[in-house]
């Protein structure tokens, strides 16, 4: 953990990172632009420092980025209907993440396949998880790492949203230690994000 906390790149990306959420979820009136404009602030300073990583063929990172995606859907799906079932309050949460946060324009589902849903595993896989797996082992490294992924999404006020970042960042957390591939995640996260928000919505 000591070599963790001496990596500065680490720690500046991960600060940079709360700082650009907590002013991005403060304005939500422009939070698409915001947003938006974060993600491509994290994705240059990950490429800058540590590049993309990609150890699996096109037809791999493609076949399992959709079927992954998928899967992570399925049990976001699953965990949804157990809230109804069992009437938990964080149902009024998930269709209050739905009005507040959902894309609603064209230009917002455009950047949220080609900017935000890259992005953020480019940022949080490709940068913060494969310098974690550099100092911790595999399984350290993918929980510190969806924690600390969770950890930005505080600032939106809604504990659900903590909890829904810290499942899926377990599940590509996971992926990605597995292949080594951010295209792979990356497609996965694309194939959820369509599923959430344009095919199959949960609320």
């Amino acid at each position: 953990m000591k070599n963790v906390m001496a990596d500065r790149r680490l720690l500046i990306g991960y600060v940079l990172a709360h700082l650009l959420l907590l002013f991005t979820f403060q304005e939500k009136g422009v939070f698409w632009y915001l947003f938006t404009a974060s993600m491509l602030i994290l994705i240059s300073f990950s490429i800058l420092h540590e590049g993309l990583e990609n150890h699996a063929s096109a037809l791999k990172y493609l076949s399992y980025g959709v079927l992954s995606g998928i899967a992570v859907y399925g049990l976001f799906w699953l965990g949804g209907t157990m809230i109804d079932i069992l009437k938990l309050p964080l149902s009024g949460q998930i269709s209050q993440l739905y009005r507040l946060f959902e894309p609603n324009s064209a230009w917002h589902f455009i950047v949220l396949i080609i900017i935000i849903a890259p992005g953020e595993e480019i940022f949080w896989r490709g940068f913060v998880l494969r310098r974690l797996l550099n100092h911790l082992n595999v399984r350290t490294s993918v929980i510190l790492s969806s924690f600390l992924y969770a950890s930005v999404h505080i600032y939106s006020g809604q504990f659900a949203l903590f909890l829904a970042a810290l499942a899926a960042g377990l599940a590509w957390g996971v992926l990605y230690a597995w292949k080594r591939s951010i295209p792979l995640v990356v497609v996965s996260h694309i194939v959820f994000d369509l599923l959430l928000f344009v095919l199959l919505p949960l609320r």
